[in-house]
């Protein structure tokens, strides 16, 4: 019996060696990563997606959009093609959305708690691939809001902040909304572009209370927004999107996310979003290196807010590019274009 022990015991020794000498290869051998990493926080499991080369141990953060989207839907074009050869892209899909699992209440979703899962994210991928890690944080729409919220709490592990059309200023989108419309749609109505449309739109933005938010309007100009995106691709104004990303994952996904993203964006509304939340005045803490990067013809977060943020932002090295022939997502519109302002602003900040 002690000799089948003693010799279990030796099988496990060997078992663990081997798994510590192939775990010590992987680490060496990180210039083409295809791993899912699991950050656990606060009651919710959420999936980070790791893609490219890691070389150099610098890992560019997407925090999606939504909110309620999922990591996975920003790789594709140039994000794959191209940025991922440069650096190791994290695909995060946060808490309440995309894949990400929990048994946590409404309680459990707020700006500060999902703030802290992405510096728990950070904690996670040090803790696998090396404490020299390091990191560039990109928010997309809502991830520009929830991107200013965590340097705002920690911005020590970060080199640089990228603000993709980002929503800094929840609270001033829906008078926003209703003052571009007026402007966009008349001007269009001028042109003679999708007459009908714009002047629907402009109707809704006429119509809409214009003393206090609400949230039936500001859902109407929200959706407005976003269909005139096509609109503009339609009358030649924005570059035809182009978006390679994996269909499949996309379909995988959709089940999960129609109820966990709308329920998460219900809580968050409930808690005052589009109401209260506006980081425009705190945007000169963070200091580290940025770059601005915004559609011209972005409905959904208009472009003053472009101006806005690359005014405010605290940080000696800071950049504003707005791409001429995009709406609310440059990545899909001028992905060339895109791709090459991130890998310039990585490689001279890394």
């Amino acid at each position: 019996m002690q000799k089948a022990i003693n010799n279990y015991s030796k099988i496990v020794l060997l078992v663990v060696a081997l798994v510590m000498i192939f775990s010590c290869s992987k680490d060496q051998n990180i210039n083409n990563l295809d791993e899912t990493i699991f950050v656990r926080h606060k009651d919710a499991d959420m999936p980070a997606y790791i893609h490219g080369n890691a070389s150099e141990k610098i890992f560019l953060i997407i925090l999606h959009g939504g909110p309620g989207g999922n990591g996975l839907g920003y790789r594709a074009n140039t994000i794959k093609s191209d940025i991922e050869k440069e650096c190791a892209v994290v695909y995060f899909d946060q808490r309440g959305s995309g894949m990400a699992q929990g048994s946590y209440s409404k309680n459990g979703i707020s700006i500060d708690i999902m703030a802290q899962d992405v510096l728990a994210l950070v904690k996670v991928i040090k803790h696998k691939y090396g404490s020299d890690a390091k990191f560039f944080l990109m928010g997309h729409s809502w991830g520009g809001t929830l991107g200013p919220a965590t340097l705002l709490k920690d911005q020590s592990d970060f080199l640089g902040w990228i603000d993709v059309d980002g929503a800094h200023n929840p609270k001033g989108l829906y008078f926003e909304y209703i003052s571009n419309f007026r402007i966009v749609a008349t001007e269009q109505i001028e042109a003679d572009n999708s007459v009908e449309f714009w002047q629907n739109a402009l109707d809704i933005a006429n119509n809409a209370n214009q003393t206090a938010y609400n949230s039936d309007d500001a859902s109407k100009l929200n959706s407005k927004a976003h269909n005139a995106e096509t609109k503009f691709e339609n009358d030649g104004l924005n570059n035809e999107s182009q978006d390679d990303s994996d269909k499949f994952i996309f379909k995988y996904n959709i089940l999960t996310m129609l109820w966990t993203g709308s329920n998460t964006q219900s809580i968050l509304a409930d808690q005052g979003l589009w109401e209260t939340v506006d980081y425009t005045n705190q945007l000169q803490e963070i200091t580290i290196p940025s770059l601005v990067l915004w559609g011209k013809n972005d409905m959904v977060v208009p472009i003053k807010f472009a101006q806005d943020a690359y005014d405010n932002l605290g940080s000696s090295s800071k950049k504003l590019v707005i791409f001429e022939n995009s709406g609310h997502s440059p990545m899909l519109n001028e992905p060339d274009l895109f791709a090459e302002e991130v890998i310039q602003f990585i490689n001279t900040n890394k």
